[in-house]
């Protein structure tokens, strides 16, 4: 019986050109290095807008959301709780940050790594060649943290919860406290906002409110517990929006305002958070142009505005963690 060498992969040959079948030798793994066999890969945003972009690195294989089962290692590997990883393991991982450099280092900010490896992005005529989740195959390099799928966890959610959940977990560490009588407010309605409103609704605020489209996705918000929903496609006006925020919390504002949709909604964001409020911004977008915000905002409004960039290998666990044992029905959020 023949043994497989080589992975199938979707090959981007250029900017804003449909991928391409193509096949790829499995590279030589480097010591402690894995290569997984892909269950699934979701795509979101982010790999629109490397579509759009990413020119340098073409050719790529795209996808940087990945759940896949170990099918060859080079040595010991260890997931983040320090358990073995065994061939047959269903798994996903997170960028490789390089442990050396003042992020990783002095500051503790591994996601501001300078040199990390960043999934779905790499040339793939340079080694190791398999960093992209559009594969049958993923190469897992030594330095990424490794965290085990539990049983009863889906691998397509498993791969979503590699982007979007683990940076929600991110975000809410930053946020920090949950006073029990605070309102929150999600921008958003995709599955970072969905998520978003999910971890709000388990992290105790008296009310989260959502603010998103279509009315496919505000259904879902309603199912999920919001306490209020608008629909941006009824309610066009940004004023209009925005003093709904206001009839929601009794003329002050919300308590935290958390965006999930787009770099564009940061301004309007600002004007519904209530004065000393807390303002998470997890949505880019992928769209560089400049915003607004008057310097009251962090002055005389005294906003504690907050940024999250993807996550390390605890907030990956902490997502699987929420999958498996939260009570929502997840699966809404795969189309």
């Amino acid at each position: 019986m023949s043994v497989t060498k080589e992975a199938t992969v979707a090959l981007v040959p250029g900017v804003d050109k449909p991928p391409e079948i193509s096949k790829i030798e499995f590279p030589k793994l480097e010591p402690h290095a894995m290569l997984a066999e892909i269950q699934a890969a979701t795509l979101c945003g982010t790999d629109i807008h490397l579509w759009h972009s990413a020119g340098k690195s073409m050719p790529y294989v795209p996808g940087h959301e990945s759940c896949g089962v170990i099918v060859e290692k080079q040595g010991d590997h260890s997931d983040v709780t320090g358990e073995p990883v065994e061939i047959g393991d269903r798994v996903i991982w997170a960028y490789p940050f390089c442990g050396e450099c003042f992020y990783c280092t002095v500051a503790n900010q591994p996601t501001m790594c300078p040199n990390a490896l960043r999934f779905g992005r790499e040339p793939a005529a340079v080694y190791p060649h398999l960093l992209g989740g559009c594969a049958t195959h993923q190469y897992v390099p030594p330095r990424s943290s490794v965290i085990k799928v539990p049983q009863g966890v889906p691998s397509e959610l498993a791969a979503s919860a590699s982007c979007a959940l683990r940076t929600i977990m991110h975000g809410f560490e930053r946020l920090g406290r949950v006073p029990a009588h605070e309102t929150a407010v999600i921008q958003g309605t995709g599955p970072v906002g969905l998520y978003a409103l999910a971890v709000a609704k388990s992290r105790g605020f008296k009310r989260v409110l959502s603010i998103g489209a279509p009315a496919s996705r505000i259904a879902v918000a309603k199912d999920w517990g919001a306490d209020a929903t608008l629909n941006v496609e009824e309610i066009r006006e940004r004023r209009d929006r925005v003093q709904w925020v206001m009839d929601q919390t009794g003329g002050i504002g919300a308590d935290v305002v958390i965006q999930c949709a787009g770099s564009m909604a940061v301004s309007e964001g600002i004007d519904m958070v209530r004065p000393g409020g807390r303002y998470l911004s997890i949505g880019e977008g992928g769209i560089d142009k400049d915003i607004e915000i008057t310097p009251r905002a962090m002055s005389v409004k005294m906003l504690n505005i907050i940024g999250v960039r993807s996550g390390a290998g605890r907030h990956f666990y902490e997502a699987l963690q929420f999958l498996k044992y939260g009570r929502f029905p997840f699966k809404d959020l795969i189309t």
